[in-house]
């Protein structure tokens, strides 16, 4: 059974920096994809930034140009770095991941909120 451990959360002012961890461990087949999401209050989970095999990335509009996903793969880990932190990114970060044979799963979440 995949289990992905989230860390790295917290509170931070408008415009400070966060780094988020998801460590991967107990997969059986090749990790393909693995990605952070996002859910705010009242608002529905939606796609922070992912990465694949071969390092292609895909970033929200939201982020473009302050987030950064990156992935260690000897670590079976993947990074978030979040720079110029705004309140609307403020919200419970979930790491996701993909394997080879379609299967997908998520971590337990980490809060990040932003506020003065």
């Amino acid at each position: 059974q995949v289990q992905l451990a989230e860390s790295g959360g917290g509170l931070v002012q408008p415009g400070g920096s966060l780094r988020l961890s998801c460590a991967a461990s107990g997969n059986r087949y090749r990790i393909l994809t693995m990605g952070w999401y996002r859910q705010a209050p009242g608002k529905q989970r939606e796609l922070v930034a992912t990465i694949i095999v071969g390092g292609y990335t895909n970033y929200a509009d939201s982020v473009k140009g302050r987030f950064t996903i990156s992935r260690d793969i000897t670590k079976n880990t993947a990074y978030l770095q979040m720079n110029n932190l705004k309140p609307e990114d403020t919200a419970v970060y979930y790491c996701n991941s993909g394997d080879q044979i379609g299967a997908e799963h998520w971590g337990q979440g980490t809060q990040v909120i932003v506020s003065s």
